[in-house]
Order: C-alpha cells, then structure tokens, then sequence
C-alpha cells in the first residue's frame, strides 16, 4: 500500500475492497479519472472539484500499488491493469463515461476504451506514451551483458542489482517487488493495436514542453485513430496537465458530456 501520509480527501472503497478512490459530485459518475505513474488520485482533485461546482459527478482512483490502493499480486503492464480494473469500471458506469487517462493511467485507459467501448462515451489522454520508440528499444550493451550472466548463474543477485541500479530509470530505481515488474512490463507494451480499435471520441490534450511523453507521441498517435480525434497542444505546459492545466482539461471534457 502507499503512503498515506499526504492524503486528505475521504477515501471510498471500490472492487472487493482493495482499490480506493474520491468520488466528487452527488449521484453516478459521468468521468472517470485514471493517474500516472508514482501518482495518486489527488492529481485529479482540482479538476473534480470544478466539474462537481459545474453539476458533473466524477470518480478518482488511486491504481492499484499507489496511494491507498493494494498492489496487485503480479505483475504486468496496461492490459493487465485494465483488466483488474473492469469490473469497478462496471460497475461504476450506469451510464457511459469520460475517461480520462494521464501517464501510465493513460495506458490503461486507452486498453479499456479498446477494450470495451460500450461503456465509454469519450476519452482524453494527456501526456501518454503509448507508442515505443522503435529506434532506440534495446538496452545497454553493458546491462544485456549482465542480464545474461545472471540468468546463468555466473552473477549473483546482489550485483545485479547494482547494475539495475546504474542503468536504471528514476522510476525503475524507485520501484521494487511486484511493481518494478508492472514498470519493466508496462514500457514495453506498445498501444498501436488499441489506437487503431478506439472509434468513440478521442482527445488528446498534450504540454508543449513534455519531456516525460514528447509532443511527437500525440502526433504519432492521431496518425492511429480515426476522424473523430484531435490534438490540443498547450502552449507553455509540462508533462503535468492535470494539476498545471486544469482549466483547459475539464473544458475538453465539458465538450464530451
């Protein structure tokens, strides 16, 4: 579980009790809010707080191993979050939702659209990287060398870990057990499958400057989807739409309601 320290929202419980989220508004749910990676739920506190003040009801949830949500028992990427995910899903769309999706979240959120496009009236996507850059997908030569001798037995665990720990991302770095397998499993997973399957409307919402999912990501995707999709570039923004951008966010999911 995460730390809690930090939270201060009235947490609900979803599924068999394992995964939590916020639900801002009275009555069912129109939007649904899905974090990044090494995120929680309160990135989406501010644009669930506005939509609540304009009469739409949306729900946050903290993804399963952040926050207060329980890891999950094994690991995998997207396809395997979006399908512990489903039957909350379920059971939160009465009707057909937004969904919005930033980051890792975002992943998810595209397999679910995919997925099961029924239960979806819309999806916005921000700062999602959903396509692998095929030019640079191995590893280093030094961290292959080692990944081999270790599954020989010829370098023991320990320094193996010493060399995940040179060559690895901040995130990998960060992540340990089970969700260091959901990172390594998630980026390696490539969405192009699931942008070419996705005929609801599709919004992409992306920062100018977003170093951690670079504008060329969302051009790359728009190519995927079909006629009812478009690209909105914020002029100055981060990776970090959801809490830098807020405004403009819950204005392109007003459009879809």
């Amino acid at each position: 579980m995460g730390d809690l320290s930090n939270l201060n929202y009235v947490l609900r419980a979803y599924g068999d009790g394992d995964l939590f989220g916020e639900q801002f508004g009275e009555g069912s749910p129109q939007v649904l809010f899905l974090h990044g990676w090494r995120r929680q739920l309160a990135d989406f506190e501010p644009a669930g707080q506005r939509l609540a003040n304009l009469g739409t009801t949306s729900v946050a949830l903290d993804l399963p191993g952040f926050g207060a949500s329980v890891a999950p028992l094994e690991a995998g990427g997207a396809r395997h979050y979006a399908a512990l995910l489903l039957p909350t899903v379920q059971g939160l769309a009465s009707e057909p939702l937004v969904l919005v999706g930033h980051s890792f979240g975002g992943r998810v959120a595209a397999v679910l659209a995919a997925q099961h496009p029924e239960l979806f009236r819309g999806l916005v996507l921000t700062g999602v990287p959903l396509l692998r850059n095929k030019s640079n997908t191995k590893a280093p030569l030094g961290f292959r060398s080692a990944r081999w001798l270790h599954r020989h037995g010829w370098l023991s665990e320990q320094r193996m870990e010493k060399v995940r720990q040179r060559f690895g991302s901040p995130d990998y770095l960060a992540s340990s057990g089970v969700m260091r397998g959901v990172l390594v499993a998630s980026v390696n997973e490539d969405y192009e499958d699931e942008l070419r399957r996705l005929h609801i409307p599709v919004r992409l919402v992306w920062g100018e400057f977003d170093t951690e999912a670079p504008l060329l990501q969302a051009q790359r995707s728009m190519t995927m989807l079909d006629d009812d999709a478009t690209l909105t570039v914020l002029s100055g923004a981060t990776h970090f739409v959801p809490t830098e951008n807020t405004e403009e966010l819950v204005r392109i999911i007003e459009e879809l309601l």
